[in-house]
């Protein structure tokens, strides 16, 4: 029976060589995993009614308590903790949340921290890049927060333009049946990663918000269908906005105001964060190979007006999801190019099968150059004297580099959705169709609102 006993167990070399972390630092245990807490944003939106499935019990917050506490206060500070220790022998050891001792600090959880957050955003290109400000705002309200973004193959294009960005991983949401190899390697991806909030600006029903629950984030924030297809959805959601349509982008540049109304909501202390206009960055690699691009094309810098929009089954053509009627034909084109005066067109093709069209109807000694990612269309606008455009990307990425501007829409309607703000800019003029079809769009009044190009001539 003796030998049968197991034996004391043999000695452990510590994993650390030198302590990883200082002794300051508060240690506590955390084994909350899926709780999830909604007194902190109970007394922002008065208005909504709160599910009582989530908590029967959680009455909100307390009117007579008083905040003073530096652990309640304030907005988050920089990440608090500690770095990785470089001599660990098991390399860069992380505590995964729940399962063992974590460090952290207290307003992580009085406050409610957001130290990485995931955007799942659905879309293509244009309606990543009017997300822009909605990442510009978690970097305001949550300083030091990392920021990463789930998205389509041509909505990850467009962050090449966002310096706020730390991932952007491929994975389309609006997939309705995806491979169950790609689901669970995604859902595995995201719940390693801990992230404290997840926002969603697909409409969610019970299988997308599943999806979030899965990730075992604290905070679960996504859009849900205005109809029965959102059954079941605020049950595994911390916050639920319900579009106003089951298209959100039909409301154009402000499709995403529930969610910044939300993420910049007052809190104790700290005031409203205001929601700064779109802007992008070029880098310097980006302005390098465009412009060896134009310059074959035959222009040069600040000499030449950019024309987008051009009609093509191409996916490159950056149009919005909703305005279908946004890609004009190249007859009329061609009327609108001949009225250019003191700049040289050039002509952006989503794909090298237009070149032979466009040559065909406008000319053979036409400027081309080919260019289908939103970060090149940006570096081509920046150095270009101005930007003829229907309602693509391009429009947009020129009043993010204030370049003077005339948009083409289909109706009055899309344009004061799309460029909400084009009246109060000395720099954009909006032409739009009477007859609501962008094809009858006065070429006559085109070629008036190119007055707004003798600004650029002047500074040639």
């Amino acid at each position: 029976m003796a030998s049968s006993l197991p034996q004391s167990p043999k000695h452990i070399s510590p994993f650390f060589k030198t302590p990883p972390f200082p002794t300051k630092p508060l240690v506590f245990l955390n084994f909350q995993t899926r709780l999830t807490s909604r007194a902190l944003d109970v007394s922002v939106n008065l208005k909504k009614k709160k599910s009582e499935w989530l908590d029967p019990f959680d009455d909100g917050e307390d009117p007579n308590n008083e905040y003073g506490s530096l652990f309640a206060d304030g907005k988050q500070e920089e990440d608090p903790r500690p770095p990785d220790n470089p001599d660990n022998p098991y390399g860069f050891l992380k505590f995964p949340m729940g399962y063992t001792v974590e460090l952290a600090s207290l307003p992580l959880k009085i406050r409610g921290d957001v130290r990485r957050c995931c955007c799942v955003v659905s879309g293509g290109v244009y309606e990543n890049l009017l997300f822009f400000p909605t990442i510009q705002l978690l970097k305001d309200r949550y300083p030091g927060v990392q920021v990463d973004v789930l998205t389509t193959e041509r909505g990850k294009q467009t962050y090449e333009l966002n310096k706020n960005v730390r991932w952007a991983n491929v994975y389309d949401p609006d997939d309705d049946w995806p491979e169950p190899a790609e689901y669970t390697d995604m859902m595995g991806l995201l719940k390693g990663r801990y992230y404290d909030m997840i926002l969603s600006t697909k409409l969610a029903g019970l299988g997308h918000a599943a999806f979030l629950f899965m990730t075992t984030a604290r905070d679960r924030v996504s859009y849900i269908y205005p109809n029965v297809n959102s059954a079941g959805a605020g049950l595994m959601l911390s916050e639920t906005f319900t579009a106003e349509n089951t298209n959100l982008s039909e409301l154009g540049y402000k499709m995403y105001d529930q969610m910044e109304d939300w993420l910049g909501r007052p809190f104790r202390s700290v005031p409203r964060t205001p929601v700064l206009p779109l802007r992008v960055s070029v880098s310097r690699r980006l302005k390098e190979v465009v412009a060896d691009k134009y310059r074959k094309a035959g222009v040069e810098t600040g000499k030449f007006i950019v024309i987008h929009g051009i009609e093509s089954d191409s996916k490159a053509s950056m149009q919005s999801k909703g305005d279908s009627d946004s890609l004009l034909p190249l007859t009329k084109w061609g009327q609108i190019s001949r009225g250019i005066r003191g700049f040289k067109p050039v002509y952006v093709i989503p794909h090298e099968k237009e070149r032979e069209n466009v040559e065909e109807f406008v000319g053979d000694d036409t400027s081309i150059v080919f260019i289908t990612t939103p970060g090149q269309l940006a570096a081509l606008i920046n150095d270009s004297a101005g930007v003829i455009a229907t309602n693509t990307a391009a429009i947009q990425l020129a009043n993010a580099r204030d370049k003077p501007s005339i948009g083409l829409f289909s109706s009055e309607e899309k344009a004061k959705l799309f460029v909400p703000d084009a009246e109060e800019r000395s720099n954009c003029v909006i032409v739009a169709s009477k007859t609501g079809s962008l094809a009858d769009i006065d070429v006559g009044a085109v070629k008036n609102a190119m007055q707004v190009f003798e600004g650029s001539l002047a500074l040639v």
